[in-house]
Formats: structure tokens, C-alpha cells, sequence
């Protein structure tokens, strides 16, 4: 007897069945020239977000809704091979579909919303496949681990995409790309099966349970496997990457947590420790913490190493080294890093001991200690190097002379033009012999003007917005940075240029550094640019000036140091002024370059007490 209770709703529940089935049978009718298209089409555009993944953010985000269609239509034209294909698998491809079309259509999508929604997409459809692969029977062995491979393949690419450490649209693309390749191929696969097969197929979907497909020869069956394999191997070997990404940042220890109670003065000793990381041979070194002043004037701390010949009667004289760039987070200060000289571009530290030298190497302030570090900002850098080389004179295994070379390069170089604007004033106790700035960021207008023109350029854009929008109230990222790629020039800034997940911020910078749009308006503009005008180096130094600049550098350019070079001289400053023809940024002070010699020969002529004409003078370039 018929249950009344139950016949209204098994009605309704057959009407549901057979409208699925319909659409079902519907989309698997798909002719095979349609499949071979789509599936060709995802391996292409797959590729291309591998191999170029940020063109340009606008073209990007057309390639993530056109991927996004593409993986939809492989979802609905894709059948296993028993010959059946998953209901879910239609409603998971028409949601691709749509969600790709919301993407065409709404380019304005921040990165964060853009890379959640691939990220769960990915996550959702992976998890769906594996329980379809254990669940469903009727499939073929190698039809079912197929599955189940491709849908854990498909979970860890989603994961990757949410979690890698630099959560950019590049490592997504990546991801993505990589994950509708292996797609496409399946698919392709599937389309060139004979037209018996593809019927078989569609009859399967649209007939019982029990139908008998022919069935593809054993070794066309495991193609699909092969792959899923491959893709669970990508996506694996992914994972260990991101791992190694990971453990690659250095973590700051006790040394440099400021005490309650600090000396009030500027340029006195906090603490000293033994250091021995990477000092040269013939010498000893320490690490020190010390006081200095803010850009307000505060006090603050900063840290930095003392190294000196281990041998002698002592009155060395010392190299006050400004470091080049090594990032704005806190553990990027030099002393922290596993090269501490080389990691901020002073490849002679050697040779400064073995000439009877001793060398004092600020970190500056928010590099090691509490921040914000003042990325190309003079006042507060210039600072940190002079109470850097006050305090070491504290340390009494040192043995410090009185006569003091400032040496700086790139970031530092800029730091050494104030150091020696400044010291008159700031330091009238620590009379300097000389200043050497060699490829300086003498003119941080300038410089910001160009780096979206410079390979890797957005990595030092996004340390110096980083900087500037945490020093000065007037300067935000709302105004400056895009709030789409905000999250990516926010991650930027957290990577130190030595550690290893600092790849990943090239590679996006490689992308980014040619789209124009970054940047929400002209960063030379309102307050940013006026903040950065007035960090360029005055033309106050009162000690002897050499600047010395590489004929082929891409990152500070020479014409923008020739000019500000003849506003020196116009202003009266008395300075010597080098270019190295065929030398880059680094390769300027490498050890060999003909710089580093001219910079050790005038050194110590300024130790010796040597005059300098007066007026600017150009040397041969060399």
C-alpha cells in the first residue's frame, strides 16, 4: 500500500532528480571539438600565469576571471572514466563560472578578496573530490585514486594559495596556473578519447546505475592517474618551499630589549657583549647597545658592532660605516643577520682590520631595537651613526683613536651625506676627517621617482612607504598605495633582502615594478613627496666629501646624482666627485672595484692629516 505521507515528497524529489538529469545529460553532450578547445585553452592560459604571472594587475585579474571560466568548464565537461560524472561537479563548475565572471567584471577586487576566493575555491573543490573518489562506486581503481590524488593535489594548492608567507596575486597565479595545467591535460585527455567513448560517456550519465561504458585500454586509464600524481607532487613540493620560506627570517634576542632606565644623553653605552659572527680574522668584535635621538628629538636606542685589530697598542683609527639597505622590519638590523658586514654591502671589512683600522657599524634605530626604523629619512639615521661611534669609544677593550672616516653606501650613503651635515652641530665632541658616500640616496625624491622603472624597485618603494607613513602623521598608505596591492607592498616592507623568502618578493616586484598603478597618486606629490624633499642631504658638510658613483647604476641613477652633485657645488660645498664607468649599485663597492681602492687611498690620507683643495673637482672616471 502507497504511504500517503511520503508520496507528495518522493514526487517532488523525482521531479529534482530528473530536472538534474537533464542538465546533467545536457552538459555532457558537450562535442568533442568543444572539449579539446577548453582543455587546450586552460593548459594555455595555465602556462601563462606561470610563466608571467603579474604582467600587470589589470591584465592579471582578466587572466584570473578567464581561468576561472575555464576551470568551470572544465568541471562541467569533464566525465570519469566508468563514464559518469558527479552532480556536485556541475554545481561546482557553474560557481566557477560565475564567481570568473564576477572577477571580469569587477577588476577593482582587493587582493585579499581575490586570493580567498581562488584559495577556498580550491580548498572546496579538492575536498568534494576526494570524498567522491572513497564514496562512489561503480569507478574504476584507477579512476578512483585519479580522484581522490587530484582532489588532495587541489586542497594543498588552495592552502598554499591562503597561507604562503608572501600572500601576493603572483604566488596565487602560480598556484592557480600550475593546478589548470594539470586540469587542462586531464581534460585534453579525456576530449581526444574515441567518439564511442565520449557516447558511452553521456549515455552512462543519463542511464541507470548499472550501464556497461567501454572502457579505455588499461594504460589510457592510468594517464589520468600519472597525472594526478604529478599535480600531488607539484603541490607537495610547494608546501616544502613555503616551509623552507618560512624558517628563513632571523628572530631578535634579549640584547636588544631597551632597559627601564637608560642614560639621558645621547651617545653613551648600554650594553656590550662579545660578537663573533663572520668578524674577520686577526680581530675582535662586539655587539653594543647604546642611546641616540629620534626624528622628534626623542631619545631612543639603537644597536650596532664595534670591531678592532686584535692585536696592537690601540688609538685605531675608525671607519664609521652606514650600512646599505637591508630591510625595514626589526630583524633586519645587520648584527642579527647571518653576514652581518656583507648583508648591508661592506664586502672589506677584512682589509679595514688588516690596515690597522677599527670599524664602528650602526644598525640604526628599529633595526634590532624597537622602531619604526627611519628608512631614507637623514635626521634620525644620521643620529644613530654618530652615537654610535660616541658610545663605542666607551668600550675600553677597544682602544678607539680620535680620528673618525664616515663611510656609507646606497641607504647608508645618503646617512653619511648627513652625518657629515650634521656632526658640527649634533656631535661637536667627534670631530670627523672625512665622509664617503658611494652611490648615496642623496635625493630620496628622485629616487622614489624611479623605482617603479627598476627591476626589484618595488621592494624599496614599499620600505620607504613603509617608513614614511610610520615616522610622519601627514603620509598614509590610503592616499599613496593602492588598497588593492596594499597587502602586497605591506608584505614587502616585513622582508629582509638577505632572507630567503625575500625570492618570492622579488619575483613579485618583477611583476609590480611595471605597473604604474601601485601607487594611488604621484608618491613625489602632496605630503609624501614634500617629506621626501626635505630628506635630502644639505649641502652643510664641513669635513672633506668624497661621493662616488657607478656609471651603470639602475637604482641610483647617475643623472640624478649629477645633479644633485652641481646643486652642492652651486651652494658652495667642497667636495671630489667620482663616476665608475660600467659599475653598477653593488658592484661598485664589490672588493676589485677600482672605488674601494680610491676610497681606502683617501681614507688614509685623511687620517694623515692630508689637505683638500677647496671647491668641487671631478676625478677621471675610471
Amino acid at each position: 500500500m502507497t504511504d500517503p505521507i511520503r508520496t507528495a515528497p518522493d514526487a517532488a524529489g523525482e521531479r529534482r532528480g530528473r530536472a538534474g538529469s537533464r542538465i546533467v545529460r545536457w552538459f555532457a553532450r558537450f562535442p568533442q571539438w568543444l572539449r579539446t578547445v577548453v582543455a587546450v585553452a586552460s593548459i594555455v592560459l595555465g602556462a601563462v600565469l606561470v610563466w608571467r604571472p603579474v604582467a600587470s594587475l589589470g591584465v592579471l585579474a582578466l587572466l584570473f576571471g578567464a581561468a576561472i571560466v575555464l576551470t568551470g568548464a572544465l568541471e562541467l565537461a569533464g566525465v570519469g572514466d566508468d563514464g559518469r560524472r558527479p552532480r556536485w561537479r556541475t554545481l561546482v563548475g557553474l560557481l566557477w563560472i560565475v564567481a570568473g565572471v564576477f572577477v571580469v567584471f569587477w577588476l577593482g577586487l582587493t587582493v585579499r578578496v581575490l586570493v580567498l576566493m581562488v584559495g577556498i575555491g580550491l580548498v572546496v573543490n579538492g575536498i568534494l573530490s576526494v570524498l567522491s573518489g572513497f564514496r562512489r562506486r561503480g569507478q574504476t581503481l584507477d579512476a578512483r585514486v585519479a580522484t581522490v590524488l587530484l582532489g588532495a593535489a587541489g586542497v594543498v594548492f588552495g592552502i598554499l594559495a591562503l597561507l604562503w608567507p608572501d600572500v601576493t596575486l603572483l604566488i596565487v597565479a602560480v598556484v592557480f596556473g600550475a593546478r589548470l595545467i594539470v586540469s587542462g591535460a586531464v581534460g585534453l585527455r579525456q576530449a581526444v578519447r574515441t567518439p564511442r567513448g565520449a557516447a558511452a560517456a553521456a549515455a552512462a550519465e543519463a542511464g541507470p546505475a548499472d550501464a556497461d561504458p567501454a572502457r579505455p585500454p588499461v594504460w589510457r586509464r592510468w594517464t589520468r592517474t600519472i597525472a594526478a600524481v604529478v599535480a600531488l607532487v607539484l603541490a607537495l613540493a610547494g608546501g616544502v618551499v613555503s616551509a623552507s620560506l618560512r624558517g628563513g627570517a632571523v628572530s631578535v634576542d634579549d640584547f636588544y630589549a631597551i632597559p627601564r632606565t637608560v642614560p639621558d644623553e645621547p651617545g653613551r653605552l648600554i650594553r656590550a657583549e662579545p660578537f663573533t659572527r663572520a668578524v674577520p680574522d686577526g680581530a675582535r668584535a662586539w655587539r653594543i647597545l647604546y642611546t641616540t635621538t629620534d626624528h622628534a628629538g626623542e631619545p631612543s636606542v639603537a644597536s650596532g658592532i664595534v670591531v678592532v685589530p686584535a692585536t696592537g697598542e690601540g688609538d685605531w683609527p675608525v671607519i664609521d660605516w652606514a650600512h646599505g639597505t637591508t630591510g625595514f622590519a626589526q630583524h633586519c638590523a645587520p648584527s642579527l643577520l647571518p653576514e652581518p658586514f656583507e648583508s648591508g654591502a661592506l664586502f672589506v671589512a677584512d682589509e679595514i682590520v688588516q690596515r690597522g683600522w677599527a670599524l664602528v657599524a650602526t644598525d640604526y634605530i628599529g633595526l634590532g631595537t624597537t622602531g619604526p626604523h627611519p628608512y631614507l629619512i637623514g635626521v634620525p639615521s644620521a643620529h644613530a651613526v654618530l652615537d654610535a661611534r660616541r658610545a663605542a669609544s666607551e668600550l675600553s677593550g677597544a682602544r678607539l683613536g680620535d680620528r673618525t672616516v664616515v663611510w656609507g653606501h646606497s641607504q647608508g650613503g645618503g646617512a653619511a651625506l648627513w652625518t657629515g651635515a650634521l656632526a658640527d652641530d649634533y656631535a661637536p665632541d667627534l670631530p670627523l676627517s672625512g665622509v664617503v658616500a658611494l652611490a648615496p640616496a642623496s635625493d630620496p625624491l628622485a629616487l622614489i621617482d624611479t623605482l617603479t622603472e627598476v627591476t626589484g624597485g618595488s621592494i624599496f618603494a614599499s620600505f620607504a612607504v613603509a617608513a614614511y607613513t610610520s615616522i610622519y602623521d601627514d603620509v598614509t598608505f590610503r592616499e599613496y598605495v593602492r588598497p588593492g596591492v596594499e597587502p602586497i607592498v605591506r608584505t614587502l616592507s616585513r622582508r629582509c633582502l638577505s632572507e630567503p623568502g625575500v625570492v618570492v618578493s622579488i619575483l613579485t616586484s618583477l611583476g609590480l615594478s611595471t605597473d604604474p598603478e601601485i601607487f594611488a597618486s604621484d608618491p613625489t606629490s602632496g605630503p609624501l613627496g614634500t617629506r621626501l624633499e626635505q630628506n635630502a642631504a644639505p649641502a652643510t658638510v664641513s669635513a672633506p666629501l668624497l661621493i662616488g658613483q657607478g656609471g651603470d647604476d639602475t637604482l641610483v641613477r647617475p643623472d640624478a646624482q649629477r645633479a644633485f652633485v652641481e646643486g652642492l657645488c652651486a651652494s658652495g660645498q667642497r667636495l671630489e666627485y667620482a663616476v665608475y664607468e660600467g659599475r653598477g649599485h653593488i658592484p661598485l663597492v664589490e672588493r676589485g672595484s677600482p672605488a674601494i681602492a680610491d676610497v681606502f687611498a683617501w681614507t688614509a690620507a685623511r687620517f694623515a692629516g692630508e689637505p683638500v683643495d677647496d671647491g668641487c673637482r671631478s676625478l677621471p672616471q675610471r
